[in-house]
């Protein structure tokens, strides 16, 4: 009995009058064909290779019998096995993923634990949920307990700079082909973005101590020498900020006379009518002769008649004889200034070499005054930093110790002070709050017909002053 063949797909025909009919052509049975060659070509056939080649021996003993599982069991590991719908949601590539740092959702297990019931069918259900629950927590309690007996490593310096190059492989190379700006872009994208921080942070914005030591007279029992040196310090301090105020007072009050206020008003009122006794005397002689002159002179415009008046011949040669001879005389001049600048070519170069001296002094007292000023504190806000007075007791205030010792500083001052010295903290000031003007008045109760809260105010004092002398009088 022969094997049925199935029937061949009888091929439609179509017409191929137009190119877009050519479109309409099956070659899918001619590229299947190609394409079985090409795989005979690069593997080979069935028939070319041996039987080694296409099968294996498994000659590994079995450790444990296959075990037969029911037709339950086989739908429990079913039931726990991911859906056929949610295939295509997978993720079947071989590459790893370039962003190290996704956030993968972990989907947590509730409900019954099938694998384990499935390998334990004997033991109830109720009994495995529970041991499942006391394994967990005394996993969680040994967590804990190891997360506070763990020591932070103190090995890394945190204050040490690192580059972040040397943590992804691939983007430091000696040749300096990958700049610093591909490198950031780089690090971004692979989830290991670079926080940029401020320039200040990796320099010292000041050259000056962090915690600078108080001068040996400051303390409760200081030696002789050392409080007299303070004493000097401070003495200089006040001599430098009297003189600074007299200066002040002497360039700008002291450079004022001081007048009576009758002679201020008299001195305003001659200023102020300054000229007015020349216009007096002007609209005097106006009106006394109102047209002097007038049959005598002449009409006139104000803008009057220009002539066209032609130079001659002559004057024009002249002029311009005038004008070569004086273009003769600045060659001259000009010649005579460069003989002179050649006969003094060495004093030239003596300047020359003095200007140089002063610049280089000039730079090297910039350079200096650069060098102190990063010692001394920055203007971080509106106020400037002002050091602060020295704490300082007199020699009747000594006390010897602690117990009597009378104090002249806060501590919390002074590390606020140090902090704004340091430039970490802007310079600022105490701000007085002004008092609320009172409105006072007398009440109606206490009014008296025609007197005022005034004509009250002043009997009150005169009350207190009349009653201060009455005491004065009995104490003596």
């Amino acid at each position: 009995m022969t094997a049925v063949e199935p029937l061949a797909k009888k091929k439609r025909k179509i017409s191929k009058k137009n190119k877009s009919a050519w479109r309409k052509t099956d070659i899918q049975d001619v590229e299947q064909f190609l394409e079985d060659q090409r795989q005979e070509e690069r593997i080979g056939t069935f028939t070319d290779k041996q039987d080694k080649d296409l099968f294996v021996v498994d000659a590994t003993p079995q450790k444990t019998k296959p075990s037969l599982l029911s037709v339950k069991q086989k739908r429990k590991l079913n039931a726990k096995k991911p859906m056929r719908t949610y295939q295509a949601l997978e993720n079947t590539s071989k590459v790893e993923d370039p962003i190290a740092k996704r956030n993968k959702v972990k989907q947590k297990k509730n409900g019954r634990n099938i694998e384990l019931e499935v390998c334990n069918p004997t033991k109830p259900r109720h009994r495995q949920a529970n041991s499942d629950r006391a394994l967990y927590y005394a996993k969680l309690e040994q967590r804990l307990e190891d997360k506070k007996s763990k020591k932070l490593p103190v090995e890394k310096d945190i204050w040490q700079e690192e580059d972040f190059r040397d943590k992804i492989p691939g983007l430091k190379d000696k040749k300096g082909w990958i700049s610093r700006e591909l490198a950031l872009h780089v690090a971004g994208n692979v989830g290991k973005k670079v926080v940029k921080t401020h320039a200040s942070l990796h320099h010292n914005t000041t050259k000056a101590k962090k915690f600078a030591l108080p001068h040996p007279g400051m303390s409760y029992n200081p030696s002789l020498q050392d409080h007299q040196e303070l004493l000097q310090q401070v003495v200089e301090r006040e001599e430098g900020i009297i003189k600074k105020e007299k200066h002040l007072k002497r360039v700008t009050t002291s450079m004022f006379s001081k007048v009576t206020p009758e002679e201020r008003d008299q001195r305003r009122v001659q200023e102020m009518s300054q000229g007015m006794d020349d216009e007096q005397d002007d609209q005097e002689e106006q009106e006394e002769d109102p047209n002097p002159g007038q049959e005598d002179k002449p009409y006139h415009t104000i803008n009057a008649p220009v002539e066209n008046k032609k130079k001659s011949k002559q004057a024009r040669n002249k002029e311009l004889k005038q004008k070569e001879l004086q273009r003769q005389t600045e060659l001259k001049r000009k010649l005579k200034r460069q003989t002179a600048d050649l006969i003094r070519i060495k004093s030239i170069r003596a300047e020359l070499n003095e200007e140089e001296e002063e610049l280089n002094d000039l730079k090297k007292r910039r350079k200096q005054r650069a060098e102190k000023a990063k010692f001394n504190p920055k203007r971080l806000g509106r106020h400037k930093f002002e050091e602060p007075d020295v704490d300082v007791n007199m020699p009747e205030d000594l006390a010897g110790n602690l117990r009597n010792v009378k104090t002249e500083s806060s501590l919390l001052k002074d590390r606020f002070l140090l902090m704004q010295r340091n430039n970490m903290l802007p310079t600022t000031k105490a701000v007085g709050r002004k008092k609320a003007k009172v409105k006072r008045f007398a009440r109606s109760s206490h009014k008296e017909p025609g007197v005022s809260y005034q004509d009250l105010k002043e009997r009150r004092k005169k009350a207190a002053a009349a009653a201060s002398s009455n005491s004065d009088t009995i104490k003596i």
